[in-house]
C-alpha cells in the first residue's frame, strides 16, 4: 500500500457526494487539506460545516492563486479537468487527481471495474450478487451507491465498482484485476468535443489492468493492450474459446461460455437482448476473478433488475408497461427499443424526449421504424427528436408524463409494451429520472 505523504497540502474541488467521501479520507488520516466549490451553496456544505468546522472552504469562482498553493488538487466528478483554472493550476505543477486514484492506491483486495455508456450499473450490481452468492466478502459502489473511498476496509476480499467517464479523467492507473468497457455511445456531448474524446476518457479504466473483458458487438469496447493480457469476451453470437455468448439447442436459446449451454434464456427474469449480454458481461467478469459458476448462475435467475432499467411496472388491457427512465443517452434507448421489441409479440408505443444533451437523435429512426407503433414525445428536445425520426411512425407531442401515459395508452394494442425510455437526461421537466420513472408508474397505475 502506497501511504500518503503527510507533509503536503491538498485541496478538495467539489463537494457534492464524491467530494464529502474524500473529505472523510482525508480528515480520518489527519491530512491537511481545504475545500473549494465553483457553487456559492454546494450539496454537502452544511455537512461539512458541522462535522469538519476546521476545515477551510471557499465557495465561488476558482481561485487559481489559492489552487496552486496545494501540492495536489483531488476533483470531484462533476467538474471537468478542462476547466481553465484547474488547468492553469497543473500548467504551474499542481497533480490533478481524484476519488478513484487515490482508492487505488490504498484497495488491498482486487478490483472488478466497469464503465459503458449503458448498462454499467446493472452488470456492477449483478457482479456484486454474485460475488455475494459465492460467500466474498464484497464491496460494490463507485459511481453507483457508496462513494469508493467509502468502501475501503481490509475485510473486504473483492470491490466492484462502477465508473463514468467523469471519474475516470482524472484517473491515472486504476491497477484493476479485471476491466471492462461495456459499451460506447454517444453521451455527455455537452461535456467532451468529441466521441472520440469521450472514448479515450472511458478507456482509462483500463490502464493496469491483469485481464479485460469486451464486447464482441462492440469494436470500441475493445482495448490496446498487449498480447499477453488475458482477453474474455462476450456477445449475442456463438461462443467460442474464452468466449461467453448464445447457443441454440432444440429450439431453446441458452447463455453459453465456449462450447457449454449454461442456463436457457427463458429462466432469465431480466428481459431483451440488451440484458442477455449483460449477463454474459457479469458472467465473464465474474469468471475472470474466479467466481464459481454454480452461484453465478443462480444469481442470475433470481435477478429482476434495477430500478428504471427496462422495469416491468405493470400492464393494463394485455398491455405491459415498462420503466427505463435511465435510458438518459441514444445508446441506452437502442438498446431498450432493440431489445424489448425483439422479445414482445406486438409493437412498442415509446415514450421519449427530455434534455438531449447535444446528441445525435439519428441512430434512433430505423430501430423506431422497425418496432414501435408511434412515438409519444415530451420535453425540451422534443422537436429535435422528431426532427431525426421524421416520418418512421405517427409522432404524438404532449406537455406532461402524465398525458404521454394516457395518450401511449389509448394507442397500444393488445400484446404490445409501452415503454418510457427517453433518450434524454430528465433535469428539464425532473428533479431526477428517478423522479421521472416513478411519475411514470403513477400514471401506469391511475390508467383504468
Amino acid at each position: 500500500m502506497s501511504l500518503i505523504a503527510s507533509d503536503q497540502f491538498r485541496i478538495v474541488v467539489g463537494l457534492g457526494k464524491s467530494g464529502m467521501s474524500l473529505v472523510r479520507f482525508l480528515a480520518q488520516r489527519g491530512l491537511p487539506f481545504a475545500v473549494v466549490d465553483t457553487r456559492d451553496n454546494p450539496p454537502e456544505l452544511a455537512t461539512l460545516r458541522e462535522q469538519f468546522p476546521q476545515v477551510e472552504v471557499r465557495c465561488g469562482e476558482l481561485d487559481v492563486e489559492f489552487l496552486c498553493r496545494a501540492s495536489e488538487l483531488l476533483i470531484s466528478p462533476g467538474l471537468a479537468v478542462a476547466t481553465p483554472a484547474l488547468q492553469a493550476a497543473a500548467a504551474r505543477g499542481v497533480k490533478l487527481s481524484g476519488d478513484i486514484d487515490l482508492f487505488a492506491r490504498h484497495a488491498k483486495a482486487p478490483i472488478v471495474a466497469i464503465t459503458g455508456s449503458n448498462a454499467k450499473s446493472t452488470v456492477t450490481t449483478l457482479v456484486g450478487e454474485m460475488a455475494a452468492a459465492a460467500g466474498r466478502k464484497v464491496a460494490v459502489g463507485g459511481n453507483l451507491g457508496t462513494p469508493a473511498l467509502d468502501l475501503l476496509s481490509d475485510e473486504v476480499e473483492l470491490y466492484v465498482l462502477e465508473l463514468s467517464s467523469f471519474q475516470l479523467e482524472t484517473t491515472e492507473q486504476l491497477n484493476a484485476e479485471v476491466a471492462t468497457c461495456l459499451n460506447i455511445s454517444e453521451d455527455h456531448m455537452d461535456r467532451y468535443d468529441s466521441l472520440a474524446a469521450y472514448h479515450l476518457a472511458k478507456h482509462r479504466i483500463f490502464r493496469g489492468a491483469r485481464q479485460v473483458v469486451v464486447n464482441r458487438d462492440d469494436a470500441l469496447s475493445r482495448p490496446l493492450i498487449a498480447d499477453q493480457v488475458p482477453c474474455w469476451s462476450f456477445g449475442l453470437g456463438k461462443p467460442d474459446f474464452k468466449r461467453f455468448g448464445l447457443l441454440e439447442e432444440q429450439g431453446e436459446k441458452y447463455l453459453a461460455y465456449q462450447f457449454e449451454a449454461l442456463l436457457p434464456v427463458r429462466e432469465l427474469r431480466i428481459r431483451g437482448a440488451h440484458n442477455q449480454s449483460n449477463a454474459l458481461a457479469a458472467l465473464a467478469l465474474g469468471h475472470a476473478v474466479g467466481l464459481p459458476m454454480a452461484a453465478m448462475l443462480e444469481t442470475l435467475k433470481r435477478f429482476s433488475g434495477l430500478a428504471h432499467r427496462c422495469q416491468w411496472v405493470g400492464e393494463r388491457k394485455a398491455v405491459a408497461y415498462y420503466d427505463d427512465s435511465k435510458a438518459t443517452n441514444v445508446g441506452a434507448a437502442l438498446a431498450a427499443i432493440d431489445g424489448l421489441g425483439a422479445d414482445i409479440a406486438g409493437k412498442l408505443v415509446l415514450i421519449a424526449g427530455g434534455d438531449g444533451k447535444g446528441a445525435d437523435f439519428s441512430a434512433l429512426r430505423a430501430p423506431v421504424a422497425r418496432f414501435c407503433r408511434a412515438v409519444i414525445l415530451l420535453g425540451r428536445d422534443a422537436e429535435r427528436l422528431a426532427s431525426a425520426l421524421g416520418d418512421a411512425v405517427p409522432l404524438v407531442r404532449v406537455a406532461s408524463l402524465a398525458e404521454a401515459v394516457q395518450r401511449a395508452s389509448a394507442l397500444a394494442q393488445p400484446s404490445d409494451a409501452v415503454l418510457l425510455s427517453p433518450a434524454c437526461a430528465s433535469l428539464d421537466m425532473f428533479k431526477n429520472f428517478e423522479e421521472r420513472g416513478r411519475l411514470f408508474a403513477q400514471a401506469v397505475e391511475a390508467l383504468v
